[in-house]
């Protein structure tokens, strides 16, 4: 026996996103005074508005709630989330320029794909590389806010940086892995 969902569950994976964009501007004000137990409580809240990137998918399926809306607000949410942690990040001197325009650049290249895909109603599935690049994102960001731990976690700043860089490779690969996707979907 099937139930009807309410109109609470219904609403509840887009509430889900957009709690992820209500907490960027906490997560910001925590890392502002850049000390040790300030970033430790940003990295938390990074990581619980993380973490709802997969419960407001799980609960659409679940409740039978996919909406045009959600599957436009999520990944922006996302972005909205990772840019202005980044750019905080950046602020703070923790990681390079050229990190956040690439990752920035790949965003906007990809935002700009999937329009014209919309336009020309192709459907370009998630590309590995891009999975694996959030992935990446979600576990550096955190580690970088929190920054240097001497003596209690040596280089735990440069292992955050060093997977920061890896999500940096992973996103010129989705990037190119999209634009590939696209030019291959119009021909078929």
């Amino acid at each position: 026996m099937t139930t009807t969902p309410t109109a609470f569950q219904k609403s509840l994976p887009t509430k889900i996103t957009m709690s992820r964009i209500v907490m960027v501007p906490f997560i910001v004000a925590l890392m502002w005074p850049d000390t040790l137990w300030w970033n430790v409580a940003a990295a938390v809240c990074f990581i619980l508005a993380s973490i709802t990137d997969y419960y407001d998918g799980y609960f659409a399926r679940k409740y039978q709630a996919v909406s045009s809306f959600g599957k436009f607000m999520d990944p922006i949410a996302d972005k909205i989330l990772v840019t202005s942690i980044l750019t905080m990040l950046l602020a703070h001197d923790k990681i390079d320029v050229w990190m956040v325009i690439v990752i920035l650049a790949r965003d906007n290249f990809i935002g700009g794909i999937r329009s014209v895909a919309a336009a020309d109603q192709i459907i370009i599935d998630a590309k590995p590389a891009g999975k694996w690049k959030t992935a990446m994102q979600m576990i550096a960001i955190p580690i970088v806010i929190i920054g240097n731990m001497d003596p209690y976690i040596p280089y735990l700043d440069k292992v955050g940086y060093g997977v920061l860089w890896v999500s940096v490779i992973l996103s010129i690969t989705s990037g190119i892995e999209y634009y590939l996707g696209y030019l291959k979907s119009r021909k078929a």
